[in-house]
């Protein structure tokens, strides 16, 4: 593939990126890791490190997206900052932990299981099933634990967190608009923590595709990282603007079919 192919592909990913990131309160993994899969697997990467390189892209490029997505929520006063505080400390051992863990496993093995994964997300959102309300004080104890489980499963799978941290505030009665700004601020420990270990992990990797070096940091891709960062970094506040203007059903129910068409996609490839 052309490199002015793969610039193009990393640029449309990246406007792509920024908007569902303030959209849906996600990282944006949700479409980096497949769109990366398929570049990475057409330039002639490694058959056995290209999920490991689109995981730990992804993840770099979510620490902006998040960045800018959380300040625009945070315009609309929708985070709910004492929570993110307490994810925190749990996100970022869970991620480090998470980042090592993917470093040791197969491609063939993480590809399924990041579509599955987004298969259980989606059908949970479709299901419209409604826990009992509960205080918008959650235990830190609760939100600590949570957040460990929920850093680990992110970094394996290279999203920012908001597949799992939006059900999980809405399952404790917080509304679906201040769920998403808040995953969205979570996505930060989350992507910071989880790039550290594909860098560590990947730190003496090297990748010649036709005769040159690719430019890697660990296993981060650093021209589709800045490529994506580029334009993600200015969309993302548009889909902040986006999801405080949508219904909450409509959110909900375009979220839910956004995750199943990227489920299907991966796991038919």
């Amino acid at each position: 593939m052309p490199d002015y192919y793969s610039l193009i592909l990393y640029l449309v990913t990246g406007i792509c990126v920024g908007t569902v990131s303030g959209l849906f309160g996600v990282g944006g993994g949700l479409i980096i890791v497949p769109v990366l899969y398929f570049v990475f697997s057409a330039q002639g990467f490694p058959g056995q490190t290209l999920m490991h390189l689109a995981l730990a892209t992804s993840l770099a490029t979510i620490v902006i997206t998040s960045i800018s997505s959380t300040r625009a929520h945070h315009r609309h006063r929708a985070v709910l900052w004492p929570l993110v505080m307490k994810f925190t400390p749990g996100i970022l051992i869970g991620a480090w932990l998470g980042g090592l863990l993917a470093a040791r496993i197969s491609s063939e093995i993480l590809k399924p299981m990041f579509g599955a994964f987004e298969l259980l997300v989606a059908g949970y959102m479709l299901s419209q099933y409604k826990p009992a309300q509960r205080s918008d004080q959650v235990s830190t104890t609760r939100v600590s634990l949570g957040g460990g489980v929920i850093g680990l499963i992110s970094a394996l799978v290279g999203i920012g967190g908001g597949s799992l941290t939006v059900p999980f505030l809405l399952w404790h009665g917080i509304p679906m608009r201040k769920a998403v700004a808040t995953s969205a601020a979570v996505g930060l420990p989350i992507a910071l923590a989880g790039t550290a270990a594909y860098i560590y992990s990947g730190w003496h990797q090297s990748f010649t595709i036709d005769g040159h070096t690719e430019l890697t940091l660990g296993y981060v891709h650093l021209t589709a990282f800045i490529s994506i960062i580029a334009t993600s970094f200015i969309f993302a506040p548009v889909g902040a603007k986006l999801a405080h203007r949508l219904p909450e059903l409509t959110l909900k129910r375009i979220f839910s079919l956004f995750l199943l068409a990227i489920a299907f996609k991966l796991i038919l490839s």
